[in-house]
């Protein structure tokens, strides 16, 4: 078969009674082409409502292949016209379509499989064979036709009773478990504010015990350094070549308090930095930083502290134009430098620096002993030391220290090791810093908003949105992927949310076009923040975002500018 119908049966609608023999001719061609009884029916009573307002026609039964097996019957007359309403509208209700055409009207409907050429002819066959009944058989026949039906209905019904009653009984059993369940789930809430109210006083307990450690460290270390002080001050006036003559085993010994006092202010001066760091008195002066002299006077003031086997070697930095803290930048790599000392015995300590993007980094590699893999993620917390043969003493507050003096400065500090071989410490620093001293520019007050939504799979990215959110949102809520993130939305009613795009379960994208959808979260301004390609994604799909911006562009005066904007 091609894809043009092909003519099954023709026939001719000369009286009014030729109706009858219309429809046993319809219902017949639909049984040879495989239709069921049901659908057998809809076409015969179709075609006896448009030929009753059609009483002269030629009719022409066809089965199409394009775009799927369907079949077609035309009624070719020139008393078609529009006047023939009725009875194409319930024609419509039988058939797939029914259109009414110029002299013609043509009606559809979908076969269950495709004919054959061997099957279509054999239904030309038996149709030529059969002969038209009279119009007391059509009726009987359209009456046994209406029997079934109504038995059908009345099967149904009967089934539908019966499905109504177990309903009944199910909407029963389901009452009752939604009694329960909302008898458990009150006691559930009860326990769960309970659990809150005892986790808020944890927390007080736990800032409170935070504060009084901060204040300890602070007491103490002032006290302490004033007796260390004074020991080293008498030891070296004991060890003045013009002070009374002492014997060699006296000097050997003064020389010994002096080294245990001076390796004990060290570690009151740790304690004390690390305490103005915790209490958040320490204040970066920002400034250029000469990164020449910096990398000069530290490789200067280490290397007499390097071991005999050790060389150091400190790379000239390039001519960045990095705006930080000089005096905290210098700490922060003097602790580097020195502990990569102390735990290399042989081979190479050495420092250089790059710029990529936005950003300087700049690294500490050693050639020592490295970090057992066990211990590698306890490095950076306070008083922890890494055990090894070359361990000779101290805090354990260097390395914490110097990461809080990092993100201080805005960066971040990162630490890569490989027992027996090494360790590699990268600092990352902003070349201009996001914030002044103060959190603001100075030009005028911060905005603000009640509260922020931040919807992010990165829970470091989603830890930065909420620093530079800080003084702005009154709360801030988050969210790792697109489904909680909606959940939220709906529940808080945030001001304002920032969107990351690619994230594990779902696209920002799915987000954005959710939000939008429901006229309860429609309004919220939405701000994309990602390190995706935008390449990837339509300008449709980006459509309800209120501004877009890159990960690597993300700072504070950003966030203040797309939160200040949301007023105009």
């Amino acid at each position: 078969m091609t894809g043009e119908p092909v003519p099954v049966l023709r026939m001719l609608l000369r009286e009014e009674h030729d109706v009858f023999v219309l429809r046993q001719r319809g219902r017949e061609v639909a049984a040879a082409l495989g239709m069921e009884q049901q659908d057998q029916v809809r076409v015969a009573t179709a075609l006896s409502e448009v030929g009753r307002e059609v009483p002269r026609a030629e009719v022409t039964f066809a089965a199409a292949t394009e775009p799927y097996p369907h079949l077609v019957i035309v009624l070719s007359s020139a008393a078609v016209g529009n006047h023939m309403l009725e009875g194409v509208r319930a024609a419509g209700r039988l058939m797939d379509e029914v259109r009414v055409e110029d002299e013609r009207i043509v009606l559809t409907r979908r076969l269950p499989a495709q004919v054959d050429p061997e099957r279509l002819e054999q239904a030309r066959e038996e149709l030529a064979a059969s002969m038209p009944t009279t119009a007391l058989d059509e009726l009987s026949v359209q009456n046994r036709q209406l029997v079934t039906a109504l038995e059908q209905v009345q099967a149904h019904r009967d089934e539908l009773l019966q499905l109504n009653a177990e309903l009944e009984e199910t909407n029963k059993g389901v009452m009752a478990l939604y009694t329960q369940l909302s008898e458990e789930l009150e006691q559930t809430n009860q326990g769960v504010v309970a659990l809150y109210a005892e986790l808020d006083e944890r927390s007080a307990q736990l800032r409170d015990a935070n504060e009084a450690k901060s204040r300890f460290l602070a007491n103490v270390s002032h006290e302490l350094r004033a007796p260390v002080t004074a020991i080293i001050g008498l030891t070296r006036l004991l060890l003045d070549p013009r002070s009374e003559s002492l014997t060699s085993e006296q000097t050997h010994q003064l020389e010994l308090v002096q080294g245990s006092a001076a390796d004990l202010l060290a570690r009151v001066n740790d304690l004390l930095d690390l305490a103005k760091a915790e209490s958040g008195r320490i204040e970066p002066n920002w400034g250029p930083v000469d990164l020449a002299a910096v990398f000069g006077q530290l490789r200067g003031t280490l290397r007499p502290l390097a071991r005999p086997e050790v060389e150091l070697a400190v790379d000239e930095p390039p001519a960045a134009g990095l705006v930080s803290d000089e005096l905290l930048l210098t700490q922060i790599l003097r602790n580097l430098l020195t502990n990569a000392l102390k735990f290399t015995d042989r081979g190479t300590v050495g420092m250089g620096a790059w710029v990529d993007g936005e950003r300087l980094y700049i690294a500490v590699a050693d050639t020592g002993t490295g970090i057992p893999f066990a211990e590698q993620s306890r490095v950076f917390e306070e008083f922890h030391q890494v055990r090894g043969a070359l361990q000779t003493g101290g805090t354990g507050l260097g390395l914490p220290y110097a990461r809080r003096l990092a993100t201080l400065l805005g960066g971040a500090l990162t630490m890569v090791s490989e027992p027996g071989e090494g360790s590699t410490f990268t600092l990352s620093l902003p070349l201009r810093p996001a914030v002044p001293a103060d959190g603001h520019d100075g030009e005028g007050p911060l905005p603000h908003v009640d509260r922020a939504l931040v919807v992010d799979d990165d829970p470091a990215a989603r830890h930065l949105l909420r620093q530079l959110l800080a003084g702005i949102a009154d709360q801030v809520s988050e969210a790792a992927d697109v489904r909680s993130g909606l959940a939220i939305a709906v529940r808080e009613r945030p001001s304002v949310i920032f969107l990351d795009l690619r994230m594990p379960g779902g696209d920002g994208t799915l987000l954005l076009a959710d939000l939008a959808a429901l006229p309860e979260v429609a309004g919220i301004p939405v701000f994309v923040v990602t390190a995706a390609d935008l390449s990837g994604f339509g300008p449709h799909e980006l459509a309800h975002a209120r501004s877009v911006v890159t990960k690597e562009d993300l700072t504070r005066r950003t966030v203040v500018d797309l939160v200040a904007g949301l007023g105009s």
